[in-house]
């Protein structure tokens, strides 16, 4: 969006704004406010939402042409009181009306999910774009215009996100077809639109514009701004319908380039393998073996060895101020707010280890006659015969 469209409109609604402040426009204020009551509390309905809204827009215009704060107003200061009035009432209505029903949400989710599995291997090629109007630059800027819309809620503001998109398009055809002495059409206009699309992935594209359709003033869709704004319906809509059949590319490597996008975001999605991630929960044995009585009477004994073992610790954390310290001056559980994935192979030997030491201590008779243990799979004391070098064959269920 373009500096001078961005002051103007801030001008249009403020200036709006400062009129409705004035004692004089009581009137206004009220129809304003009984209509976004209204339509607050009434049940979502996209069609019909829209109607009333151009409707009262409609209506509103002619209050305030006939109002006195408008008294010999121009076109353009009408025009301005009717923007800014459009701005106020969508950005209170926008939580009611924008992606209102489940099916616009899954929409959204589809052709988000659809355009980022595409953004792994689709290329300028696929869609003919001459390679006269590649332009890496050009396209990041139009990207980055695209990617703004839904960081408003006024259907204007939405629509200049587009309108700021399409004009870079446009002017990087201009530049290019300038050397091939020829003009830019729509043929070529709407691949290089598609292609910036699928890179920017905007947001809730298709809930975007269908609050543009509906609630942008009908009179302000026309010219320059319908076309772009069609343009990039049509985009939608290719990208909705896109196979391999709409690229040039060969099916079966459409299909695989898909199957593999598929797998490399799945596997961004599930993480590092977790035997290893988790096996922080090697712990969590001794915690469930013994009810609080008993942990008390362990304290000592890991008091001793786990001071020993974290000597070489780089020292507390900052969620275990006010802890005591063990006579070496370290933490007596230097491992009580680490994460499992901080946890390296060398902190999970020392966590066996120091497993391994308290249960033979414990079994040598100095808590098994005063406390009852509870068993795994009928053993009282698991892990006690695992080597460290054995952790990476530790399942999630052996860790736990």
């Amino acid at each position: 969006m373009d500096a001078s469209s961005s002051s103007s409109q801030s001008l249009t609604f403020y200036d709006f704004l400062d009129r409705m402040r004035n004692p004089a426009s009581l009137d206004l204020v009220r129809s304003i406010k009984s209509f976004i009551v209204s339509f607050s509390f009434s049940t979502a309905n996209p069609e019909n939402d829209g109607k009333r809204l151009q409707d009262f827009l409609l209506t509103m215009e002619a209050s305030i042409r006939d109002h006195p704060l408008w008294d010999g107003a121009s076109e353009e200061e009408i025009d301005s009181a009717i923007e800014g009035l459009e701005k106020y009432v969508m950005t209170k209505l926008f939580a009611r009306t924008f992606a209102s029903s489940h099916e616009d949400a899954k929409i959204d989710q589809e052709i988000s999910e659809k355009i980022h599995l595409l953004q792994h291997f689709l290329k300028p090629e696929h869609l003919d774009i001459p390679e006269v109007f590649h332009n890496e630059a050009s396209w990041l800027l139009a990207e980055k215009e695209l990617q703004k819309i839904n960081a408003f809620k006024a259907p204007r503001e939405k629509l200049l996100c587009i309108l700021s998109c399409c004009r870079v398009i446009n002017n990087l055809l201009l530049n290019a077809s300038m050397s091939e002495n020829r003009v830019p059409g729509a043929d070529d206009f709407l691949p290089v639109l598609i292609f910036v699309t699928i890179k920017a992935n905007p947001p809730q594209l298709h809930s975007n514009l269908k609050f543009i359709q509906l609630f942008r003033r009908q009179e302000k869709l026309v010219s320059e701004a319908a076309y772009y704004f069609t343009n990039l319906v049509s985009a939608k809509t290719f990208i909705c319908d896109l196979d391999a059949k709409s690229l040039s590319i060969d099916e079966t490597e459409f299909e695989e380039n898909m199957k593999r996008a598929k797998l490399a975001i799945t596997g961004a999605r599930m993480g590092p393998p977790r035997a290893l991630h988790e096996t922080a929960a090697l712990v969590n044995p001794l915690a469930r073996m013994c009810d609080k009585a008993t942990q008390n009477e362990l304290s000592p004994i890991l008091d001793e060895i786990v001071g020993l073992a974290s000597q070489s610790d780089p020292g507390p954390s900052q969620g275990m101020e006010g802890s005591e310290t063990n006579i070496s001056g370290g933490l007596p559980y230097p491992f009580m707010e680490a994460e499992a994935g901080e946890l390296t192979i060398e902190d999970v030997e020392k966590l066996l280890g120091i497993y391994k030491d308290v249960v033979k201590k414990s079994s040598n008779g100095r808590m098994k006659n005063d406390y009852k243990f509870m068993t795994l799979g009928g053993c009282c004391y698991p892990f006690t015969e695992t080597e460290a070098g054995e952790l990476s064959q530790l399942t999630i269920e052996d860790v736990v």
